[in-house]
């Protein structure tokens, strides 16, 4: 691990390996059988925790230092560059089209738009403001997935990687993409010696 600002990665949106891909896929469909709304929203409170203790681990200056990382399982090579800011301006985004999709699809609406893993990087620009805004999009993802009558609808809006998904399949994918970058922020802190 490395602290780098130009390093050759692949572009954002490559995906992921074929064979990593495939088994994402079966690990997530496996989730999604055995899931619940309660089993969800727990992942991702707990997620969320591990998160904030990571980043109040991290000396605030430290914080925007971009640090070259070896790939994680789940995480696109172009993501491996990342400073613990951009990594919770990563999921803010995330968070806020969560909370649009499933919205959207409990009451009974198909998003518009298309899902893009490219459209999702963040900017390696941001500050601590991020901080704020990324706390207030994890309280909306709870509310989206606790406030909902029904996870269960009949419309489906396309994930990059998952396929057509109705709002469990959303709701699933919010705690283990949060793990996902839990992980990712681990490495950074290893890699600015914490």
């Amino acid at each position: 691990m490395s602290t780098s600002t130009d390093p050759q990665l692949a572009p954002p949106g490559a995906g992921l390996p074929i064979i990593e891909l495939w088994v994402a896929r079966m690990m997530f469909a496996r989730t999604c059988r055995r899931g619940s709304r309660e089993a969800f929203v727990a992942k991702f409170k707990e997620e969320r925790a591990a998160i904030r203790a990571l980043v109040d681990s991290c000396p605030a200056e430290q914080r925007g230092e971009q640090v070259l990382i070896k790939r994680l399982r789940g995480l696109e090579d172009s993501s491996r560059n990342w400073s613990v800011w951009m990594t919770l301006e990563h999921l803010r985004i995330i968070h806020i089209g969560l909370i649009r999709v499933i919205n959207a699809l409990t009451h009974g609406k198909v998003p518009s738009g298309k899902a893009s893993t490219a459209a999702v990087k963040p900017s390696a620009a941001v500050t601590a403001d991020v901080e704020e805004g990324y706390e207030r999009s994890c309280d909306g993802v709870i509310a989206a997935i606790t406030e909902a009558l029904d996870l269960k609808t009949q419309q489906r809006f396309e994930h990059p990687w998952f396929g057509s998904l109705d709002a469990f399949g959303w709701a699933a994918m919010a705690g283990t993409h949060m793990g996902v970058h839990r992980a990712q922020i681990q490495s950074i802190l290893l890699g600015l010696g914490r």
